[in-house]
């Protein structure tokens, strides 16, 4: 029995395709590859994680596409390729990593609603996306929710 699924069997991580990780690479990295931590999460727990929550999406791009949207909308932007791992608070809050800062990129959290400048309102979570996923893993690890 995997003891990190909060005793619930069903809790199992669920990857996606490599084909998909590629389609994906190219709508949000210009076809070029993604960095090597986020590939490798994708690849083992892309469509479900258990430390990560993907909202009510029903994919990867949905959830991009989500947030992209809503930062649109609120006249915001993300200058550089980014990709969100992670959307919380109704998909106000988000966290992301941005695919030019090499293979085990920072970890970042966006906030954005309402009279929130983005710019000045994002900030660092933790220095890697590896440092990160063995943090949440550890809480898990100790009993906690990773949420």
């Amino acid at each position: 029995m995997n003891p990190y699924n909060f005793g619930h069997p069903d809790l199992k991580n669920k990857s996606v395709s490599l084909a998909e990780i590629e389609d994906l690479e190219l709508l949000y990295n210009n076809g070029k590859p993604f960095p090597k931590a986020l590939k490798e999460l994708l690849f083992l727990a892309g469509e479900y994680c258990y430390i990560l929550d993907y909202g009510i999406f029903n994919s990867q791009q949905e959830m991009q596409d989500f947030v992209r949207e809503l930062l649109d909308e609120d006249n915001l932007s993300i200058e550089r390729p980014f990709f969100v791992i992670d959307v919380y608070n109704a998909g106000d809050q988000f966290l992301y990593v941005y695919l030019d800062e090499g293979n085990n990129p920072a970890v970042y959290e966006g906030f954005h609603y309402f009279e929130i400048n983005f710019n000045g309102y994002s900030h660092l979570t933790s220095t890697s996306l590896q440092k990160f996923i063995e943090s949440q893993i550890g809480a898990v690890k100790q009993g906690g929710n990773p949420f």
